[in-house]
């Protein structure tokens, strides 16, 4: 258990259609092609042993290591501190473009910065999760892992085998392994891609740095974009080229997470895959990238929102949970049983059976995005308000019904407050946008229903003085998102009730340490 670093451990690169994570042992272990949710080629994070990775580090021991972004990129410098000397290890993915293909590209250049260090790499892919070892085929400067659906080619900087002292050569494992001198001031690279056009290319230092300066500029003209201009800038950058490391180009759909099989508690059996577009995250994310100004992101997704909403004939549920980022809904689960998982956290899955499930609260989210950006003068089609239309009449006959809620319980359905008060959303948002620019609505129904889900959540929903339920009429269990979503939408039972969601020290009483989210009352000002 102790060979697996720490998931916290990791940097995160990508070309806008996969991405990669790297330790801070310069180690490359996880990484799927030629997209998010295609089979993985390095997975060494889930099975460290048959996995497969692709490692680069200075030899022996006495080193220590940072991990650091280039300012305003995506491109990750592992920093290896000795005292022999400084080394650096930089990672990128050049940006793959607007169209799917299956060739991507990922560089690795190690630099001394002072001193002299020796470097090793180990690039050793495991197929399709580890089930496939491919064939090895070396010529001088490039290598190439031919297997049954794919091939990789590594590539290298043709100065990396100039040296009487390096030496390139087979493992046993199907591998290749490899060493380089470095001085201060040299550099060496490597370029991994994806099935190539005939035999992997050499690449020389000056097409590296090309490679490298025509990434940097495209991250740091997509920050330029940006209309923040607070307090927390270097922040709230950070997190937004991370949506956008997570957003897949050719459609604009965002995945909740680039990685599979991860547990939410080490040894836990819920270990589920989140390569996919949950209409939930991927909402908030669009709400988050409007409002720093990112309105090319927001157009993409809520299109590829709207055509979800167009594939379901009238009567069924208009939208599943979450999708495959190329909008195809068959998300068949799988365990993988050969895979022992991070820290042996069994099982390891992939896809996720919860797609269908019905969790009410999505159109809330859903309906929200579209609002704001129907605020900002996004385009609506009349096409797209017909689905709008499609989605609330549907609503308006569902949203009393009990549904597995946000937290995805596989354990029976519920009448989950979170679900309800989101349906409140998604009713008040439709409601608004057609009285705002006189688009046609069954305005009477929509109000109706809202104001029966607003009713019944006062009514049966608050338990005083507990606060907000998880499940109307049950005091039991999470209570979390609904008050959070309270909280948010200004809803509660008496005008002097707040809720209190920044204190920390008190969430025992919720069962959830630190965050303690409760009603409090308001003492009121005395008049004059």
């Amino acid at each position: 258990m102790n060979d697996y670093p720490p998931i916290e451990n990791h940097g995160l690169i990508g070309d806008l259609q996969t991405a990669a994570l790297i330790s801070t042992e310069g180690n490359i272990d996880w990484l799927c092609l030629p997209r998010f949710d295609s089979p993985s080629v390095f997975a060494s994070l889930l099975d460290k042993d048959h996995g497969g990775y692709f490692r680069i580090r200075p030899t022996g021991e006495g080193y220590v290591t940072r991990q650091m972004y280039l300012p305003g990129t995506a491109i990750l410098v592992t920093r290896f501190m000795s005292p022999e000397g400084v080394g650096e290890l930089i990672d990128f993915m050049p940006i793959a473009g607007d169209e799917p293909t299956l060739h991507h590209r990922l560089v690795r250049i190690v630099r001394v910065v002072r001193g002299r260090m020796h470097f090793e790499f180990d690039c050793s892919p495991r197929f399709d999760y580890g089930r496939e070892t491919p064939r090895l085929e070396v010529e001088d400067f490039t290598v190439r892992f031919q297997g049954s659906t794919m091939s990789l080619g590594l590539s290298l900087q043709r100065n990396w085998q100039d040296q009487g002292d390096r030496e390139v050569h087979r493992t046993g494992d199907g591998g290749i392994v490899g060493t380089r001198t470095l001085s201060e001031g040299e550099m060496a690279g490597l370029v991994l891609e994806s099935n190539p056009d005939g035999a992997p290319r050499a690449y020389s230092a000056e097409q590296i740095r090309g490679l490298l300066d025509d990434t940097r500029t495209f991250w740091r003209d997509w920050l330029a974009k940006s209309t923040y201009r607070g307090r927390w800038r270097e922040m709230v950058e950070r997190s937004a080229m991370t949506l956008k490391l997570m957003t897949y180009a050719p459609t604009g759909a965002l995945v909740a997470a680039p990685t599979a099989g991860l547990p939410e508690q080490i040894g836990g059996e819920r270990n589920w895959d989140y390569r996919f577009t949950w209409i939930r995250d991927a909402s908030f994310s669009v709400y988050a990238l409007l409002s720093l100004g990112y309105t090319e992101e927001a157009t993409k997704f809520l299109h590829w929102l709207g055509e979800r909403s167009k594939e379901r004939p009238d009567g069924e549920r208009p939208m599943q949970i979450m999708y495959r980022i190329d909008g195809s809904p068959d998300l068949s689960e799988e365990v993988l049983e050969h895979m022992p998982g991070y820290k042996e956290s069994r099982p390891v899955r992939i896809g996720n059976g919860a797609c269908d499930q019905l969790q009410l609260d999505i159109y809330g989210e859903a309906m929200d995005s579209v609002y704001l950006g129907d605020q900002h003068r996004l385009p609506l089609t009349h096409a797209g308000w017909q689905s709008i239309c499609k989605i609330m009449d549907w609503l308006s006959d569902n949203w009393d019904q009990p549904d597995e809620g946000i937290w995805e319980t596989r354990g029976g359905q519920k009448p989950f407050t979170y679900g309800r008060l989101m349906c409140w959303v998604a009713f008040d948002r439709a409601i608004r946008m057609a009285n705002s620019r006189a688009r046609p609505a069954k305005l009477e129904r929509w109000t109706e229903a809202r104001d029966s889900i607003y009713n019944q959540i006062m009514d049966s929903g608050w338990q005083w003085p507990s606060g907000l339920c998880s499940t109307l009429r049950d005091g039991r269990a999470r209570r979390i998102a609904a008050l959070h979503a309270a909280r948010r939408f200004r809803l509660a039972p008496r005008p002097d009730v707040a809720i209190d969601a920044a204190s920390y020290g008190r969430g025992a009483r919720l069962g959830q340490p630190g965050l303690s989210l409760q009603p409090q009352r308001i003492a009121r000002r005395p008049a004059g």
